[in-house]
């Protein structure tokens, strides 16, 4: 009878605690079901944006929930903005697509489960959030199949590895609601630095493609004035559109009573950027909300100090130096492996070359292709064999040429030309389907104030009017560059 009583308890205890285990319910669908091909496909997206650095502490970000294939690229946008900080906690915050829940649900128990592992919920801050307010529950069937919150837990995952979630779900459109869950945020944020908000949505839906930018823009005017009533007012008149507009009215309204002003919106895009076909698209939006000073919204000290010591930058002048030797010579690329983590980072770079004292050829990659050192090797060769502008080096001309590497910072989109500075800024321009970049260092060379900078970029290298970059919709993209090189002409 013992026996019995013991296996029967064993058998209860065990099916108890799986059940604290929540499933992936889109794995498969919305996004690979395989570990590889989802790790592989998070990582390109990250490797791919490049949202500008964020100087202040953050509090929160506004990211898309669509199928990856459609909003995965702007998504990506708002944690490749935060990665690298000391995330311990993410609390994300969707609503219910699929079940009717007059209130709020937060998900207070156990752990949920993807293709990546599992995530663990941060109980403490939970059951500190639920108590608060009869508003608040517990009700785990509210998340089933919720794309708005699922969604965001394999990129949390992936950047912050090991952060714990507090999922988060409104069942009603109530002004209200929002205030209540913007109280209970500000009392469990007030004395952690350490934690991350995701107010997660889409923009507007089906409409034509001209159409939904004009409603996006909209959203994106009110969003920037950072005041809760008014999205909530305009979101209620249909002037903007947004499918996640509690998450985001409650963001707004804890921000506020937390101190935290601004707001950057970093990537837009809708799904017929992505497929082409633009007669009903669906917006996405990445932007972060977070306040100047330093630090990272306690989450690490912004980065001052110069990317690279005396070492590195020999390190990678010999990296680019053996890449042409051998390649040029020998007609073999050599691959280097590094131990130093800073060498390893994803960084643009570009390689120029100097023979006599002119220009031999110059290659670089604004976002990065892995490896910094990887990047720099991948970049010396494309410099001395195929910069169009020259023809490929000979084998001669190897021990003449003078290498020269530069290491950008990310991009970072500025609202107007009135915003770059020269000299000091790199620039990249963008209109419709040509772009163009610059170097800070081409200024200085030439002697440029902005406006002959500019209007080169423009002319010279983009394929646009000399004046483009006076026009509003001109993209403009700011970047700064470590620069350093061999000190004289090798023999």
């Amino acid at each position: 009878m013992k026996i019995i009583l013991f296996i029967t308890t064993l058998i209860f205890t065990t099916s108890a605690f799986a059940a604290e285990v929540k499933n992936a319910d889109l794995a498969g669908s919305w996004y690979p079901a395989g570990r590889t091909e989802l790790a592989a496909m998070l990582e390109n997206y990250l490797n791919t944006a490049n949202p500008g650095k964020i100087d202040g502490q953050v509090l929160a970000i506004i990211s898309p929930h669509a199928g990856y294939q459609f909003s995965g690229p702007v998504a990506a946008y708002g944690y490749k903005a935060l990665q690298g900080r000391d995330i311990k906690t993410v609390i994300i915050i969707g609503f219910s697509h699929r079940k009717f829940f007059d209130g709020i649900s937060v998900y207070a128990k156990g752990s949920w489960h993807t293709p990546l592992g599992d995530v663990a919920i941060d109980e403490k801050i939970a059951n500190r959030m639920i108590s608060g307010n009869n508003r608040i529950k517990f009700d785990p069937g509210l998340f089933n199949e919720e794309n708005s919150v699922e969604m965001q837990v394999p990129f949390i995952q992936t950047v912050f590895k090991d952060a714990r979630i507090v999922p988060v779900a409104f069942g009603t459109q109530d002004y209200n609601d929002a205030v209540i869950l913007a109280d209970a945020l500000a009392n469990v944020l007030k004395d952690r630095k350490d934690v991350l908000i995701i107010a997660s949505s889409d923009l507007s839906h089906y409409h034509p493609y001209e159409e939904a930018n004009a409603i996006d823009k909209n959203f994106v005017s009110v969003l920037s004035g950072m005041k809760a009533k008014d999205l909530y007012a305009s979101a209620a008149s249909g002037k903007c559109e947004l499918c996640g507009l509690m998450p985001v009215t409650a963001t707004l309204l804890a921000a506020e009573k937390l101190g935290y002003d601004k707001i950057k919106v970093l990537k837009y895009a809708n799904s017929g950027d992505v497929t082409g076909d633009k007669s009903k698209v669906v917006g996405y939006l990445s932007a972060v909300v977070y306040k100047e000073g330093p630090g990272s919204g306690g989450q690490g000290p912004v980065e001052k100090k110069a990317m690279l010591n005396d070492s590195q930058r020999k390190r990678l002048l010999q990296i680019a130096r053996e890449s042409i030797t051998s390649y040029v010579r020998d007609g073999k690329r050599k691959d280097f492996t590094e131990s130093d983590p800073v060498l390893n980072k994803n960084l643009g770079a570009f390689v120029t070359l100097h023979e006599n004292g002119e220009l031999r050829g110059c290659i670089g990659n604004m976002a990065g292709q892995g490896p910094l050192c990887r990047t720099i090797a991948g970049m010396a060769i494309e410099s001395a064999t195929g910069d169009p502008r020259f023809p490929p080096l000979s084998p001669e001309e190897v021990d003449r040429v003078v290498i020269e590497i530069s290491v950008l910072t990310p991009l970072e989109k500025v609202a107007s030309y009135k915003d770059i500075k020269i000299p000091g800024h790199g620039v990249l321009v963008r209109s419709g389907f040509r772009s163009g970049v610059f170097l800070p260092q081409v200024a200085t060379e030439n002697s440029w104030d902005r406006e002959q900078f500019m209007t080169y970029l423009c002319a010279h290298k983009a394929g646009l009017a000399p004046d483009a970059w006076k026009d509003p919709k001109t993209e403009l993209y700011v970047f700064s560059a470590e620069i350093f090189g061999e000190k004289k002409e090798t023999k």
